[in-house]
């Protein structure tokens, strides 16, 4: 019946890795990619590795590749604990948020429109 409303589709699995120079996974990425969207499950960086910008580049890597596979637009979910923030300042807007969620907090969903865009070196 879905297929009948908006033709065949498929998810496209995402994973970006992270890894130091001894190649050990020092935080990554992982989402999926579907309906032009992307939907980011996961992204993690080492705590002794965050704000040295490796967040931001693993986001604007998987939103350019979601570009390239069609995507025209990306959301999360994320708790009032952790990086609502975060993505806020990187152009994501918050459309919902859940209040006691888990109790105490709040879940935040947040969204943004994908663009082309070149990637400086400095993703700081």
């Amino acid at each position: 019946m879905n297929v009948d409303k908006i033709g065949d589709y498929q998810y496209t699995p995402l994973f970006l890795f992270l890894r130091d120079s001894e190649q050990k996974v020092v935080g990554g990425l992982d989402g999926f990619m579907g309906l032009g969207w992307l939907h980011i499950s996961t992204l993690w960086i080492a705590e002794e590795l965050r704000n040295s910008g490796y967040g931001k580049a693993l986001l604007f890597t998987s939103e350019q590749e979601a570009v390239k596979c069609g995507c025209f637009n990306a959301y999360v979910f994320t708790y009032s604990f952790q990086a609502v923030e975060f993505y806020q300042h990187l152009e994501y807007e918050v459309f919902g948020e859940l209040e006691d969620f888990p109790p105490g907090h709040r879940r935040y969903f947040l969204k943004k429109r994908l663009t082309k865009r070149v990637l400086s070196p400095d993703f700081k």
